[in-house]
């Protein structure tokens, strides 16, 4: 029988990564930070010890984030960034401004999103190319630009947790929805453009060969984001157009109960647990992957949805 490894070899394995996944040093960009899914992955990469946090959202989307998490966690930076998802030139901005404030970049979440409408006839081309924009562009723009930058070493920095980066690795994390493989969670345009961001992270893994980057994906399903569906009809109106995910309340907690493994919605922060874990040591030898936060609901019953 082999040996088993040693606690050197096995921190060998994990280089570059810390094996206890802390993510002292590392600089991290997430978008959609404004949203209840964002604003949990911000809180875990900052609980995880990251150096600054770009917590990026549209400039008419004011967040609290970055004063609640000083007095959480002091030692972590987080700058609250305006950001237009669709702007090429802004993402080119923002990787530019992180370098040249802290000479590295480690972790891009893209945990914006776009629900759109829930059915084909309420869904015109415009609204089609706002989800693409929003599901599966800002993904693209992600994977173009940011492993240049994650490709970058740098001495230790002075400043709190702060760490040297002297190889090149870093993590990119689409967060998208169970209708990244399913067909019947939500309305087309939704359905489509989270294939789209799907296909983005399986073909970034031969994109980033070499680099040193890894590229996977969060596929939520039913995720309590605090949206009450009291008084609507979800069949005639466009609820939830401005929301990332279908909300929890479609489903009653009894039909929960039948329909999910768990019988109950996830939280923002049990997504949030699965971007720290991607983001940190404990997942480098992971990418291309799909990690499904559903409470098994897809496994029960993928065609009873939404899930």
């Amino acid at each position: 029988m082999p040996n088993p490894m040693t606690l050197q070899e096995e921190s060998d394995h994990f280089s570059p990564y810390r094996t206890d996944g802390k993510l002292y040093g590392f600089v991290c960009v997430v978008t959609g930070a404004n949203m209840p899914v964002g604003a949990a992955i911000v809180t875990e990469l900052a609980a995880h010890g990251a150096a600054c946090i770009y917590a990026c959202a549209a400039t008419d989307q004011p967040s609290n984030i970055q004063a609640d998490l000083s007095k959480l966690y002091p030692n972590t930076k987080v700058i609250s960034y305006p950001y237009s998802i669709s702007s090429e030139q802004d993402t080119l901005v923002l990787i530019d401004e992180a370098l040249n404030a802290w000479g590295r970049l480690d972790v891009w979440v893209c945990s914006s999103g776009l629900l759109g409408p829930p059915s084909i006839d309420q869904t015109t081309p415009q609204d089609l190319q706002k989800c693409f924009e929003a599901n599966s562009l800002a993904p693209f723009f992600a994977l173009k630009y940011a492993p240049h930058a994650m490709q970058k070493t740098t001495s230790k920095g002075n400043y709190p947790n702060a760490a040297p980066k002297d190889q090149r690795y870093g993590s990119i994390i689409v967060v998208t929805s169970t209708a990244s493989t399913y067909g019947g969670c939500w309305g087309p345009c939704f359905t489509m453009s989270c294939h789209a961001a799907m296909g983005v992270v399986r073909s970034g893994v031969a994109v980033l060969k070499g680099t040193g980057v890894r590229i996977n994906a969060i596929s939520p399903g039913q995720i309590d984001v605090g949206v009450s569906l009291n008084g609507l009809d979800t069949k005639s109106t466009l609820m939830g157009y401005n929301t990332q995910l279908p909300p929890a309340a479609l489903q009653s907690p009894a039909a929960q109960k039948n329909n999910i493994g768990l019988e109950r919605a996830g939280t923002p922060a049990e997504v949030g647990r699965v971007a720290g874990f991607l983001a940190s040591g404990f997942s480098s030898y992971i990418t291309g992957a799909n990690m499904i936060v559903d409470g098994g609901a897809s496994v029960m019953c993928p065609l009873m949805v939404p899930i």
